[in-house]
């Protein structure tokens, strides 16, 4: 791949709110994404995180109810979506919990982004949409997926086909969000 390859990848990737319910997602394909969020750096080379596909159409549709609130028009759309992923927090190692306390960084949740936007960014290679949620409740979904009461549910990624065109990305300037040398 050359550079321009990944610039054009970045550009295109969207959080993706409409799937094609009329297609599945290959779990060879499922696999390859995981890889790449498998692969991601951590601090401390900690690897803080499990993965849990949901992609049984019953079982997926539940965990969708969990991760939306009608009432408040939240992810209202996951049930359309063939496949979820839930990013379940694991025990960082000593060294970068040592260094999580020296630096009051939550480093956990550093190396969970990291992984879910290479996820993201292996889904948009693959002809994918996805779509990052925090918002669920995470006690039913810890019940749905047998996870352990001490565990953590940071994100739930949804992935499948887009069915929604490319938007233009509204962003602010290079100029509010970059400065050199001093804090403008």
């Amino acid at each position: 791949m050359n550079k321009d390859d990944f610039y054009e990848l970045v550009k295109h990737r969207q959080s993706t709110r409409a799937f094609d319910t009329t297609r599945t997602v290959d779990r060879e394909i499922i696999a390859r994404i995981l890889d790449a969020g498998r692969l991601a750096p951590s601090a401390c080379n900690a690897q803080p995180w499990h993965f849990i596909v949901v992609d049984e159409p019953e079982l997926k549709n539940k965990v969708a109810d969990a991760a939306s609130a009608r009432l408040l028009g939240m992810n209202h759309f996951t049930k359309q979506a063939p496949v979820h992923i839930v990013v379940v927090e694991e025990k960082v190692n000593l060294s970068s919990g040592i260094g999580g306390i020296v630096k009051d960084k939550h480093f956990a949740f550093l190396d969970i982004g990291i992984a879910a936007a290479h996820i993201c960014l292996a889904a948009e290679a693959e002809g994918l949409g996805s779509c990052i949620l925090g918002w669920f409740a995470e006690s039913k979904i810890k019940k749905l997926l047998n996870i352990p009461d001490n565990k953590r549910v940071v994100l739930d990624i949804i992935i499948g086909y887009p069915a929604q065109p490319l938007r233009d990305k509204k962003r602010k300037t290079t100029e509010e969000v970059i400065s050199y040398n001093t804090y403008k």
